[in-house]
């Protein structure tokens, strides 16, 4: 909005406008506003909460530790989302489609997280929608995104190419290329790209919610991945920097940067009222929104290999339930692990919640320390 007027419209009658045209420019001041927004808004929007009751609850098999936790605000996900897509809308480029399909993914993964936490809310237990239900409403959203991906592709503004770490060369192509011969396969065609993105999305945004569950850890591992995300999405997008690193370069892609600071900039803001001891929470809504924003940011740019190591704890929060689940199945109820996810394994093990979190932080900032260097490592 601010992009279109003060640029687009004003530059030709005032020129010092013409700053809004750069990109590292308008990516700070949407981190910046993102963040005041945040800061301005987040005491309201704790009191508004506690006006409404809604509270968070605390499952009867959780750490006893956080049965204090119990009555905590919960839902500021709409805090977040509110601080990600009001500066993405002043500051970036309102023609650009990309930026568009990566605010829709926010929304709706965000009203499913809105639709699960409210439930929970209501009904006053652990559990709000069904596991079919939830898995179903992220399946769809994922779908849309996918499909509105392939129509780009179709007019040459998205590349369904991907980029593999390590590999300068081989691009695989993730749609299928039937012979002119059996034009009725050819929606069969977009199925191996609609499958991805949605694992990608699917699998994001539950490692997300999964590592919701101490305070400030993951917005904490949000903030990181974020910040390497706006990394990569600058130089996927710039001539320079994408001919000398050898990524395949999508030109529009680059407005990604503005939404990128954005969700920087609105994650800090919340990780000030929920540090601990946490004063809000961000339930389903704000795990499920961030989850979807950075696995579609991922996928536009064609580095969602690397999402294991961006989000690495995130991934092995997600490892850790997947294994405790399968031990107790499989082995006779036997657990690997004390409590999983894997920051209640360490409680457990008598760490400070305080450290825990600390250490994870430190552990996500060195898996993305590590994505960033595979960009020449090729």
């Amino acid at each position: 909005m601010l992009y279109w007027l003060l640029y687009q419209k004003l530059y030709p009658f005032f020129h010092p406008f013409r700053i809004f045209r750069y990109l590292t420019f308008r990516t700070a001041f949407a981190s910046l506003t993102a963040l005041l927004i945040a800061l301005l808004i987040g005491p309201w929007v704790i009191q508004k909460l506690h006006e409404f009751q809604i509270g968070q609850f605390i499952r009867e098999d959780g750490p006893q530790s956080h049965r204090k936790k119990s009555g905590t605000p919960t839902m500021g996900g709409v805090l977040i989302v509110i601080a990600i897509l009001l500066p993405t809308a002043l500051w970036s480029d309102p023609a650009n489609p990309l930026v568009w399909i990566t605010v829709f993914s926010t929304i709706a993964f965000g009203a499913v997280g809105f639709a699960d936490d409210y439930i929970k809310v209501v009904k006053r237990r652990s559990m709000g929608l069904t596991a079919r239900a939830k898995l179903m409403g992220q399946g769809m959203a994922a779908a849309l995104v996918a499909i509105a991906l392939v129509a780009l592709d179709q007019f040459k503004l998205f590349s369904t190419r991907l980029t593999v770490p390590f590999i300068k060369t081989w691009r695989p192509d993730m749609l299928w290329h039937w012979p002119m011969t059996v034009p009725h396969l050819a929606l069969l065609a977009f199925l191996p790209f609609v499958l991805w993105v949605i694992l990608v999305l699917v699998g994001t945004t539950n490692a997300v919610n999964l590592t919701d569950g101490l305070d400030g850890l993951a917005i904490g591992c949000t903030i990181i991945a974020a910040g390497a995300l706006t990394v990569l999405t600058y130089v996927s997008g710039h001539v320079v920097f994408a001919d000398y690193l050898e990524l395949q370069r999508i030109p529009m892609v680059s407005e990604l940067t503005v939404f990128c600071g954005s969700m920087v900039g609105a994650s800090i803001g919340f990780l000030w009222y929920n540090a601990h001891p946490a004063e809000i929470f961000m339930g389903d809504v704000g795990s499920l929104a961030l989850g979807g924003a950075i696995g579609t940011v991922a996928i536009i740019i064609r580095q969602e290999l690397l999402l294991p190591f961006i989000c690495g704890i995130f991934v092995l929060e997600t490892l850790s339930v997947i294994l405790q689940v399968g031990s107790y199945k499989l082995r006779n109820k036997k657990r690997i692990f004390r409590m999983a996810p894997l920051h209640h394994h360490f409680e457990q093990l008598g760490w400070q919640e305080s450290k825990v979190i600390a250490r994870f932080w430190i552990g996500a900032l060195v898996f993305a320390l590590f994505a960033l260097t595979t960009l020449k490592l090729r």
